[in-house]
Parts: structure tokens; sequence; C-alpha cells
């Protein structure tokens, strides 16, 4: 009997998922991650491993910078937009989103270029493509505002087509541009796929241009919410690149980030599945987010359904994880201890972190999901200080494993907590 409820509650889970175009979404976003997968071989023909490093050093520290384009105000078009009902105080917040993001998105990277003459880089050229890589903050805004809308609107078939598309072009242009311009190319596709992308699916949004009105929730808490909702997305974000910032500054063998970076390749990849079920329906269990017995049942379903693929994916990469570094290259076997370290890690974001940081975000605190990111952000540098030069990138893999639980965990404990004196304001 136990186990029939448990499959029913899966099923219906799944079914609840399909009926909301998530099949899209899924297949979408497999698709455009077997694509970035491989970018990233191709990358690694067509350019020097060491200037690769470089690049990707570079890459990634405007990576955790990118959560906070347009001072987070995606994040709140995604929240407060859902608690509205009236279309076109929808489209107001849009228009009010996209004029005010554009603006502090160029502000911010005004400020990146300033401050990258005070960083002393260890590698040659690193801080040029800081200083290029930082333009990508406006397509990347603009890509992301699309892509909420589009949720927004409940429509998951052309959310899931962004991405798709997205991928395509990164895939040709990246194949293109490597073979002829090496590094060069590879940033120019950074660059300029967010931006094509946008201009494709912008139309489809019908957004009705007009003079901004101004609403009620167009306020301080509008701008607060965006604005810890992206510096929680940035230190998160941190998170998975501090180990590759750590790895270049503590060892200084660009080789090594590289091998890190394509070592955690497939692990962090694996992250599509429960952010695909997030992003689908992250609008739905927003709009209901104070009835009680719907977001109850959604968070039993989502645990049970990611507690078996979790299982199921730890034990393929504890008997398969040589030959599946072996895909990308020979030379990476020599680290499949740290590939199943960092497979144990990602099934703490799979079954916790993923869920209640959004359910966090659904309530209004994204402050609080903030402040944990930036305790295990803390404790990522400690430890990373003391086991990366004794252990390695396998160093790295342990902290990164460990912090994966512990904010998943602490994300649960902070939901149950501030639900409950959510739920005594409504009532």
């Amino acid at each position: 009997m136990f186990k029939f409820l448990i499959l029913k509650l899966i099923i219906n889970y799944i079914q609840n998922f399909l009926n909301r175009s998530g099949s899209y979404v899924f297949f979408a976003t497999i698709i455009s991650r077997l694509l970035s997968l491989i970018a990233s071989w191709v990358a690694l023909q067509f350019i020097d491993n060491n200037a690769l490093g470089v690049v990707l050093f570079s890459y990634n520290i405007i990576l955790f910078i990118l959560p906070i384009s347009g001072l987070g105000l995606p994040q709140s078009l995604i929240r407060f937009s859902a608690l509205n009902k009236n279309e076109e105080d929808r489209n107001n917040i849009f228009l009010y989103v996209l004029k005010n993001g554009l603006f502090s998105s160029i502000g911010i990277i005004l400020l990146i270029i300033s401050i990258s003459f005070f960083i002393p880089f260890q590698f040659e050229k690193a801080q040029t493509y800081m200083i290029f890589l930082s333009f990508l903050i406006v397509p990347s805004f603009l890509f992301e505002i699309v892509r909420a809308q589009l949720r927004l609107n409940h429509d998951n078939k052309n959310f899931a087509y962004s991405e798709l598309l997205h991928s395509i072009i990164f895939v040709l242009l990246i194949t293109f541009l490597t073979y002829f311009l090496d590094e060069t190319g590879y940033i120019i596709t950074l660059l300029v796929t967010p931006l094509l992308a946008s201009l494709f699916f912008i139309k489809k949004l019908k957004i009705k241009v007009k003079q901004i009105k101004k609403l009620p929730e167009l306020n301080f808490n509008f701008w607060k919410y965006g604005f810890f909702a992206s510096l929680s997305n940035v230190v998160t974000q941190l998170l998975f690149v501090i180990d590759i910032l750590l790895i270049g500054y503590l060892i200084k063998d660009a080789e090594m980030v590289t091998n890190y970076r394509y070592i955690s390749l497939i692990p962090f990849s694996l992250l599509f599945l429960p952010r695909v079920f997030i992003n689908t329906d992250f609008v739905t269990f927003t709009e209901k987010i104070y009835d009680k017995n719907y977001i109850r049942e959604y968070i039993k379903s989502y645990m049970l359904l990611f507690l078996i693929v979790s299982i199921v994916l730890i034990i393929i990469s504890y008997f398969f994880g040589s030959f599946i570094l072996s895909l990308l290259d020979d030379r990476f076997i020599l680290y499949t201890s740290t590939f199943f370290i960092m497979m144990i890690g990602v099934s703490g974001i799979f079954i916790f972190r993923g869920l209640f940081g959004n359910l966090l975000s659904s309530i209004g605190k994204a402050n609080v999901n903030y402040y944990i990111s930036l305790i295990a952000l803390l404790l990522n540098v400690i430890s990373n200080y003391y086991l990366i030069p004794k252990y390695g990138i396998k160093g790295a893999a342990i902290t990164s494993a460990v912090l994966m639980w512990f904010t998943g965990i602490l994300s649960l404990i902070s939901f149950k907590i501030f639900y409950k004196k959510a739920l005594l304001k409504v009532e």
C-alpha cells in the first residue's frame, strides 16, 4: 500500500509537469546540455589548453556576476508578476524592468572595467578577457527577462525553444569562430549568442510599448527582493566557480583549471534535471504558494522523484565514472574519484537545495537564500585553503560536495520556519 502511494505521488507529479509542457522544457534542456558538451569539446580541440584555461578563468569571474545583471530585476519580474493577475499590470512591470535593468547593467559593466585595473591577475591577458566578457551582462539580461516573461505567460513551449535556439547558435558560432580565431572566437561566441536568441523571441512576448504606469508593487520592496535574489544567485554561482578561481590562485597551473572545469562539467550539467521541473513549475507554485496542501504535496512528490534519480546517478558514476570521463579525454580518467565525489555533492542540490531555495523565493525570502549562500561561501574559502594545497583538485571537490548538502538541508529548515510565519500572516 505504501509503495502504491509513493508511485501514485510520483506519477501525478510527472503528469502535472507534462500538462504544463514540461516535456518540451525537459527535452530542450537535454539537447541543450548535449550541445553544450559538444561546444566544450570543440573548444578543447581548437584552442590551446593554457589559453583556454585563461579564458575560462576570466569567464568564471563574469559568470558569478551575471546573476546580478539588471540588479536582480528579472527575479522581481517573475515573482511580482506571478502574484499579479492583471495582464496590463504584467505588461507594465516588464517595461519597467526592461528600462531600469538596462541602465543598471551598463552601470555594472563600467564598474567591472574600473575594478579590473586594480586586480593583480596572475595570467597574461586575463584582464583583457575579463573586460570584453563584462559586456556579456547586457545580452544576458535581455535573454533572462524574455525567458521570464515566456514563463509568466505559461508559454513553456517557447521557453523551451529559447534555450534550444541559444544552444544551437552557440555550437555553430563556437565551431566556426574558434577554428579561425581561437580563444577570441570563443569570447565573441559568448557575447553574440544571447543577443541573437533574445531578438528572435522578444516579438513573441506581445508586449505593448507604452508609458510606464507607476504600480503599488514597483517600490523599494520590488528592488530589494530582486537585489537580494540576485545576490543569492551571485554567491551561489560563486560557490560553483570559487574552486576554479582558488585552484588557479593556489596551484597556479592553468592546465589544472581546465582539468577541474571539465571533470565537474558533467555533474554540474546534470543540475538541469531539478532546474527543468522548477523552471516549469515556479510560476504555478508561486501563484499557489499559500495553499499549504498543494505545497505539501508538491514537496513530497518532488523529493521522492529526485531521491530515486540521485541514487541511480550515484550508482552509475561509481561503476562507469572512468568510462564517462574517457569520452571527454583519456587523461581525465586519473580524476575518477574526484568525479564521483562531485556526483554525491550534486545529489544534495537535487533533493533539497533546488526545491527549498526556490520555495523561499516564492514566499519573498530571497534574503534568506543569500545568507545561506554567504555562509557556505565563507566555509568554502576556508576549507579550500586547506584542502586544495593538500589534495589538489580532489580537495576542491570534497569541499563543494559537503557544502551542497549543507546548503540544501539549511534551506529546508529555513523554509519550514518562514513558511509557518507566512501562513499565519495570510490567515
